[in-house]
């Protein structure tokens, strides 16, 4: 009975233990499995081009740079597990990889870790490279090809693992450009990886260093420390000769031997030890193919054999093995049956990220640099102008306020870089903000989309200026005016709006002492302004010419006219007639331009639209108003903003309602009184966002102005020429090679925030909203209505002043 109720007991013992043991076991797999996909995947790019060296500063030598790395080695050695954690889910690990997958043809450095960490790697590797971009790889790469063939396998030490590899620190160059060399030169077709499986070694490892260390310092050969020790992996043929060697001066042999073999052992083990497990893989259409990549991949690790050290030889699978190996490729299992131990100098031989030193042609790297975001960026503001991403950090863009909004903003980028989108935002912004709006647009789009985002409340408050709606032409007049400092301005302006769209040759100092003259004396009458079509019948009606020198006062122009004009007889005047006359008479002969300028009021006031905050739209469509028509008429509407603001002189500041004038291409439509409205406008409230394609379109004198006045600067890509100059205002933080490589969308920017201007940092611009574009023509009907004319109506009143049916 006795023995019966043992044998229970013994059967329910092992039956436990059994069922217990299955359970531990499943959990270890489990445990395991878990490990193996808890792990993220990040793709790690440098720009391709680091920042130009200022003078006198020197560029870090290649070793200094890989040198980093082991630190970033070193501080993954102290992650570990305890306890029943170690047991069911094994040691952490990182993998690090570089591979070439078909149709990328570029190499990828990547970096697989567990979830728990992920911020911590992410923050020593960025301590290490400031400019680096680590973005997370929703999918895995895949360096298989279909239906092709695979082969693979992974490298040993030839000899102990106590005996170092070659690294870094003996080399001329860096020892990773033949890798990444030997993965940029496959076909599209073809795919190929370096994989390295790294967990913090085992104290066993430092342990047996420590003691070979100690033995060796005694005099005892290596070959018997390692016997005594029982070091698995066999030793060198120069290792194995010493245990036969007897004589004395043998034994002095082996001694020197020892003392170069304890140096190599210190070197090793002095820094921080990894287990390891590196494979390769390669994948082609055919064998011959797939043996070429492998033999040549395999070929760049020769660089690790050092003499009197150790190397790596490469074991290649096939079949089965081959295809345990692809499961563990791409679980990143560590197997432990692979292991090969090595310290954070050797690990950082292999794998690091030195972009500069490679000049391998096919590297995923960022096209363009990234910097901190300011950190005295508004959390909001008047105006959001998208948002800007710097490592794990991403925060909207905002002008803090109003008045730095005043110091003017400056916009320049390539055709389809997102100028126009950026433009159309912030100008829907502000409309609906109830704030004062000036847009003058060369192309019509921007005015189209800015139409179908006018919300109800504002409807009334829009006039729209489109030269090309000849059924109901709205006037400009630039001699009507209000002061005389206007009146002389506008003069002035018209001067230099001639100068600007005619070339130097047909615009001498005669024909703008005669047009100066003209014009004076037709803006005598300040009630009853002549216009530009008038002026070729003041040179031509002595009558006419009578009727408005009644009204002059100005002794030097009334000299002009009954003195010198009257004097001027014969060809002369013939000549004169004609150099003045044609100059203006291209738009006088033009219907649908005479219709506009010949009015001898303006169908709007602009000091009107500004002092109220109402939408101005001016939609000068070269396509259909034509390219000078355009630019004169630009240049009008510019130089007529600027006598409104300066006639708000009259009024206090705080008074002064804030308007904001948007510039598409903006050096169509500026004179040389572009400085004078950058430097003084701000004080008047004229806000200007201007923006453009290129820096030679620009003069010197007004290209001065802008980077020398605007407070807020942002380039969207730009050509070389334009990267160099835009370098100065962005550099430290952004090279050339950054601004030229911008994608679509994304600036460098340089902002003002709270009357300091930020650090350059890079931003990506808010997507325009899409409006009611039902809405565009009711809106425009009732512009039409409120501020034009009709046509039989004005071109009545123009030949009746002009007398065009007598000439």
């Amino acid at each position: 009975m006795e023995k019966f109720f043992f044998g229970v007991v013994f059967v329910i013992v092992v039956g436990a233990l059994f069922f217990v043991g299955r359970i531990i076991l499943k959990k270890r797999k489990k445990g395991h499995l878990g490990n193996l996909l808890g792990m993220s995947l990040f793709l790690i790019r440098l720009p391709k081009n680091e920042r130009k060296l200022k003078e006198g500063e020197t560029g870090k030598d290649f070793r200094e740079k890989i040198g980093a790395v082991e630190q970033f080695y070193a501080s993954f050695s102290g992650l570990t597990r305890k306890g029943w954690k170690k047991f069911i889910y094994g040691l952490p690990r990182i993998t690090v990889e570089i591979a070439n997958t078909i149709r990328q043809e570029e190499v990828g450095f990547y970096i697989s870790v567990p979830k728990g960490i992920e911020a911590q790697v992410k923050k020593h590797l960025q301590g290490i490279y400031p400019e680096a971009e680590i973005d997370r790889c929703e999918k895995d790469y895949n360096p298989f090809v279909p239906q092709g063939e695979s082969a693979g396998g992974y490298f040993v030490l030839r000899k102990d693992i106590l005996l170092p590899l070659n690294t870094y620190v003996n080399l001329k160059i860096d020892p990773l450009a033949q890798i990444t060399n030997t993965l940029s030169n496959i076909f599209p077709e073809e795919g190929v990886a370096v994989q390295l499986v790294i967990r913090p070694a085992h104290s066993k490892w430092n342990e047996k260093a420590k003691e070979a260390i100690k033995q060796l310092g005694e005099g005892k050969k290596f070959s018997d420390i390692k016997k005594g020790m029982d070091i698995s992996s066999g030793l060198g043929s120069e290792f194995k000769k010493l245990v036969t060697m007897g004589n004395k001066e043998e034994e002095e042999k082996v001694q020197r031997v020892d003392e170069a073999t304890l140096e190599l052992v210190k070197n090793k083990s002095q820094k921080t030890l990894f287990e390891v497990n590196i494979r390769i893989i390669a994948s082609s259409q055919d064998k011959m193919s797939v043996n070429r990549i492998l033999d040549a991949l395999v070929g760049a690790f020769g660089q690790y054999d050092l003499n009197q050290g150790n190397s790596l030889r490469f074991i290649s699978l096939k079949k089965k093995p081959l295809k345990q190996m692809f499961y563990n490729f791409s679980l990143r299992f560590f197997d432990t049956k692979k292991t090969v131990v090595l310290n954070a100098e050797e690990l950082a031989s292999i794998f690091h990220l030195s972009i500069e030193n490679l000049r391998t042609p096919k590297i995923k790297t960022l096209k363009t640099a990234k910097a901190p975001i300011p950190v005295e960026l508004p959390d909001q503001g008047p105006v959001i102008l998208g948002e800007a991403t710097f490592r794990e950090e991403t925060k909207k863009v905002y002008f803090a306020n109003d008045n730095d909004r005043r110091r003017h903003f400056y916009i320049i980028g390539q055709t389809g870089t997102g100028k126009t989108s950026l433009l159309k935002e912030m100008i829907r912004q502000d409309i609906e903000a109830g704030r004062g709006v000036g847009v003058v647009d060369p192309h019509g789009d921007l005015i189209e989309d800015t139409l179908s985002n006018i919300p109800l409340h504002r409807r009334d408050d829009v006039v729209l200026f489109e030269p090309f709606n000849t059924e109901n032409p709205v006037g400009l007049n630039m001699l009507e005016y209000d002061t005389e400092e206007q009146k002389d301005f506008a003069v002035q302006e018209m001067v230099a709006i001639f100068q600007k769209l005619f070339p130097p040759e047909m615009i001498g100092p005669m024909f703008e002492h005669y047009m100066r003259n003209a014009m004076l004396a037709l803006m005598a009458d300040k009630d009853d302004p002549g216009t530009l079509v008038e002026i070729p019948r003041i040179f031509t009606d002595d009558l006419y010419m009578e009727e408005r020198l009644a009204k002059v006062k100005d002794l030097v122009v009334r000299q002009f006219w009954e003195k010198e004009w009257k004097k001027t007889t014969g060809q002369t005047r013939s000549d004169m007639l004609g150099y003045v006359v044609s100059k203006v008479g291209r738009f006088v002969e033009n219907a649908m331009m005479r219709n506009i300028i010949g009015q001898a009021h303006s169908g709007f006031n602009l000091s009107d639209i500004m002092d109220k905050g109402k939408i101005f739209l001016a939609n000068l469509s070269k396509g259909q108003t034509g390219e000078v028509n355009s630019s004169l008429l630009g240049l009008i509407l510019v130089s007529k903003c600027q006598m409104a603001a300066m006639r708000r002189g009259n009024i206090s500041e705080d008074q002064r309602r804030d308007f904001y004038l948007y510039a598409d291409e903006f050096q169509n439509f500026t004179t040389d009184s572009i400085p004078t409205i950058l430097s003084e406008a701000r004080k008047y409230r004229l806000n200007l966002i201007l923006s453009h394609q290129f820096i030679a379109q620009l003069q010197d004198n007004i290209k001065d102005a802008v980077f020398g006045n605007v407070g807020s600067i942002l380039s969207f890509r730009v050509g070389v020429e334009d990267g160099e100059r835009l370098e100065k205002q962005f550099e430290p933080d952004f090279s050339r090679q950054d601004i030229i490589n911008l994608p679509n969308y994304e600036a460098i920017i340089k902002l003002m925030i709270n009357g300091q201007v930020s650090s350059s940092f890079r931003m990506k611009t808010t997507a325009p909203k899409i409006g009611d574009r039902a809405q565009i023509q009711a809106i425009k009907d009732i512009s039409k209505l409120k501020y034009g004319r009709k046509k039989e109506e004005v071109e009545k009143d123009i030949a009746r002043r002009a007398k065009l049916g007598s000439l």
